[in-house]
């Protein structure tokens, strides 16, 4: 193990082996030693800046029907919605003025959204921002559509792989999708420009040691700019209502580790973390994290957007309480900062 740490904060790629022997020893005296060299590289190459993204839930409606998700096409007890036009730009107003320099439009495979309207949104953020960033969440799409969002002024695009196994995949989503498709999409969107976010959840069903090892290799190939790690929790309109949720530990663990495979990356400390952990988001940080996505969605909304049970949508995850989270991260030494929030390498 000793080697393997000397390989890390080396900076040296490691094998599956290695990166599996590394997971398995998350409650070992090691992790204390993994975590303080993540935050050392963390702050020598970001400092003590915490980078926030104004988060817009643009849709709850969703064509898939992965077993884990609350938005998937089968519940029936879902409330949908979808943001205007001007209801988005009235949220890219709102966080502007309350210093987000990134706004982040999520929202589950919505056909409303055609290539036509999601184009004139982006590029009017662009054309009333072009300090700020513009990053989409919008699922898998053609080559085609990301060169459309890409030529509109989109920076970035985050789509989580959620499992580098197929066989792992195929136990968390419905036949007709495919891990390779969601690889396709991440070598296109990288091949056009975008600064693109993986991830994947801790503690999915069904998940192994070696899943976990693999999501690190792939995250050490591909090689992303932004890397999203939350624990698995679950919904209970879904096939894994009774599944348990994601360790918390062992995520802040991984936050460490992607941290020293791909020091530049943005991490941010999630959501999905505070809502298991009442001090997630500071452990998040604390881990290596880097990055913080307050919700600018409507407030009316926000509860309709539910991926999993009893998701954080207030206090310091709002962001009309961006007070809050700036003094929740002095407490810890860190400091929320007015910046689009690139990643240092670019």
């Amino acid at each position: 193990m000793h080697e393997i740490i000397k390989k890390l904060s080396a900076g040296v790629p490691l094998n599956i082996d290695e990166f599996k022997k590394i997971v398995e020893n998350e409650n070992s005296s090691f992790k204390a030693e993994i975590t303080d060299m993540a935050v050392k590289q963390r702050k020598n190459i970001y400092g003590n800046k915490i980078y926030i993204r104004g988060l817009i839930e643009i849709s709850s409606f969703c064509k898939n029907d992965c077993y884990y998700c609350g938005l998937r096409r089968s519940n029936q007890n879902a409330e949908r919605y979808r943001l205007t036009k001007e209801e988005i730009l009235e949220c890219c107003n709102q966080g502007y003025q309350s210093g987000f320099r990134t706004f982040v439009m999520q929202g589950g495979e919505d056909a409303y959204y055609t290539d036509a309207r999601m184009t004139d949104i982006v590029s009017e953020i662009k054309k009333q921002y072009p300090d700020c960033a513009v990053t989409l969440s919008l699922g898998e799409k053609s080559y085609e559509t990301y060169k459309k969002y890409r030529e509109a002024g989109a920076d970035r695009y985050l789509l989580r792989h959620e499992t580098a196994d197929c066989e792992h995949y195929s136990k968390l989503h419905p036949s007709e999708m495919k891990l390779s498709s969601r690889k396709k999409c991440l070598e296109d969107l990288k091949s056009l420009g975008f600064q693109i976010g993986a991830g994947f959840m801790v503690g999915s069903p069904y998940q192994t040691t070696e899943n976990l090892a693999e999501d690190l290799l792939y995250l050490q190939e591909l090689k992303p700019h932004m890397v999203g790690i939350g624990p698995f929790i679950p919904h209970h309109d879904t096939p894994f209502r009774d599944m348990p949720a994601g360790n918390t530990e062992l995520t802040l663990y991984l936050i460490s580790i992607v941290r020293l495979i791909l020091p530049y990356a943005l991490i941010p400390a999630t959501t999905a973390l505070s809502t298991v952990d009442e001090y997630g988001r500071e452990k998040g940080i604390l881990a290596g994290a880097n990055v913080i996505m307050p919700n600018l969605s409507p407030v009316l909304q926000r509860k309709k957007y539910l991926l999993y049970d009893n998701k954080a949508i207030s206090g310091a995850e709002a962001a009309e309480q961006i007070d809050i989270l700036k003094a929740k991260m002095n407490n810890i030494g860190y400091e929320i900062v007015i910046d689009r929030g690139d990643a240092a390498n670019l």
